[in-house]
């Protein structure tokens, strides 16, 4: 695995030496367990209660370029102080593949947290797609009048000021040629090398190559047809080659197509960073071998025991593992009681978490306060110039304070026994065969695995959540094969 450490000190009660110690035990945590440390990002001086941090931001943007796969910090509170920060960069990690681990904490975050963490992101993805029907709905409409909805411009089109497509004279000859050269026999390659010889350029102004001039020949377009999803409509922009031309090319362009070489998929180990060695402590890693007649075997490792050194762990297959662990789980939250206690768990770290709306409330009612007073000055015929403009000040006062509470309470949503217990119950159906829901309750619940020779100790993201498994219990469930390592 490559990772990245970050570190970062405070200006108060810390000095640049807790800079070196936070990075020499992150080093020695990642050499422990396997991993290569390509960077480090240090924030001298700066409070994690803020993300207004350089190397901070830094990091977070680099994390889209696929250059490592974990974020090393001596603490989590080195990542973040602030719940929904850390909700919030987190869920933005992990869609560029990227997960953040503590060096001196074994598991991967507090308790309950987690759980609201997976809450307020599931609330992101409540509102991006209701966000996305919208825009569905005015690109299915813009597409119903065959009007242009974005994207690349095709080369040899352009729009007019009611966004409809009209052919380009300029640009639409080109289009003409490339068609009519390949269905006479030209190659792709030769045809691309004359067009670049003589200085012609893509819709995008870059030059042609095999990928672009494979999309001009496979567009519709060409022959007047308007897609859009399912939506098509023949005729809906004007042609620019015939469509005995574009069967002429589509015919020669399946007789050349090569069988395309098969892809091996990416394999996802759901239990990274969260699998550690019963023995010795370390991470378990995913790997994957080969066996009799080239069947494939993924599995998890010890990172000790693959360095080759004392620990004499064995390996475990990927599919036993990470299936005992969500049945597990899914007996858990099948349990009511257990589950109004960890809704209860939440809402009072909810209440905790949430000190702005507290002191925003706090002023408004001595603001509310002090207008009933005036009122009752005013009542009692005590009314002068400063009066008035008092009470107009106070009452602007009041309608911020209302505006900022407003504010707040739409940024952090307050989430009431029953949403948070209905998101729980939600879990209870899914198909622990179907990797997607095995992902979403790992990563929902699971705070992390020990596995022994004997059984497996399994800790879920609530006080008291810990559970274990033997193997004779997996052994005698309808998992495939003997599951003991």
């Amino acid at each position: 695995m490559k990772a990245v450490i970050y570190a970062r000190y405070s200006s108060d009660n810390q000095r640049e030496e807790s800079i070196e110690g936070q990075l020499r035990e992150c080093t020695d945590f990642a050499e422990k367990n396997g991993m290569t440390i390509l960077a480090t990002y240090i924030d001298r001086a700066l409070s994690a209660k803020t993300d207004n941090r350089p190397e901070f931001q830094r990091m977070i943007k680099d994390s889209s370029k696929n250059l490592f796969d974990v974020i090393i910090v001596w603490k989590l509170d080195r990542f973040a102080r602030n719940r929904y920060d850390s909700a919030h960069y987190k869920a933005m990690l992990r869609k560029n593949g990227v997960k953040v681990i503590s060096a001196k904490e074994s598991i991967s975050e507090g308790p309950e947290g987690i759980i609201l963490e997976s809450m307020l992101e599931g609330y992101a993805e409540y509102y991006s797609a209701e966000l996305a029907q919208k825009v569905t709905r005015g690109m299915t409409e813009n597409a119903l009048k065959c009007r242009y909805n974005g994207g690349t411009m095709p080369l040899g089109y352009m729009t007019n000021k009611d966004k409809h497509l009209i052919i380009n004279p300029d640009t639409a000859p080109i289009v003409t040629e490339i068609f009519t050269r390949y269905a006479d026999g030209e190659t792709v390659k030769e045809i691309t090398e004359s067009l670049n010889a003589k200085g012609l350029k893509s819709t995008t102004g870059a030059k042609f190559n095999k990928s672009s001039l494979h999309s001009i020949l496979k567009n519709r377009k060409y022959i007047g047809e308007y897609k859009y999803s399912d939506i098509v409509i023949e005729g809906g922009v004007p042609a620019i080659i015939s469509k005995e031309l574009f069967e002429r090319v589509q015919s020669r362009m399946a007789t050349n197509q090569k069988a395309p070489a098969k892809t091996k998929a990416p394999v996802e180990y759901l239990l990274t960073t969260k699998l550690f060695c019963g023995m010795c402590g370390a991470l378990m890693l995913g790997e994957s071998g080969h066996g009799y007649k080239g069947v494939v075997y993924n599995y998890y490792k010890c990172a000790t025991a693959k360095k080759h050194r004392n620990c004499k762990k064995k390996t475990i297959k990927k599919h036993i593992i990470e299936k005992a662990v969500v049945q597990r789980v899914k007996e858990i939250i099948f349990d009511d009681y257990l589950i109004g206690k960890i809704a209860d768990a939440i809402i009072e770290l909810l209440n905790k978490e949430n000190t702005i709306i507290p002191v925003l409330q706090k002023q408004l009612k001595e603001v509310e306060v002090l207008i009933e007073n005036m009122l009752n000055a005013i009542q009692q015929g005590i009314l002068t110039k400063s009066t008035k403009q008092r009470l107009d000040e106070l009452e602007n006062q009041k309608e911020e304070l209302e505006l900022s509470i407003a504010q707040e309470q739409i940024k952090r949503p307050r989430l009431t026994k029953e949403e948070i217990l209905v998101w729980i119950k939600k879990f209870r159906h899914g198909d622990v065969d179907d990797v997607k829901y095995q992902k979403r309750i790992i990563d929902s619940f699971v705070n992390s695995v020990y596995l022994y020779d004997d059984k497996i100790v399994l800790n879920c993201n609530y006080r008291e959540g810990s559970t274990t498994i033997t193997f004779d219990e997996i052994n005698n469930s309808d998992l495939e094969g003997n599951a003991s390592p």
